[in-house]
């Protein structure tokens, strides 16, 4: 079955997002936590994981979709 409405752009906002590796770093208030990815930090959501600090985590736009290890 073809799609309806192929890409047209180089990378598929939808299909083209991957999700990265992430180690909690601190975890925040407010189901927040502090990573490090790819040696820089970013605050992300762990509002739908059990995070702690050392975690790794699975994520994708800024929100944890499940712990690694």
């Amino acid at each position: 079955m073809k799609p309806t409405n192929p890409c047209t752009e180089p990378v598929c906002i939808t299909c083209g997002d991957v999700a990265q590796i992430a180690v909690v770093t601190e975890v925040l208030a407010d189901r927040r936590a502090l990573v490090e990815l790819d040696g820089v930090t970013e605050e992300i959501s762990v509002a739908l994981v059990d995070a702690s600090c050392g975690d790794i985590l699975i994520v994708h736009a800024k929100e944890a979709l499940g712990v690694l290890g």
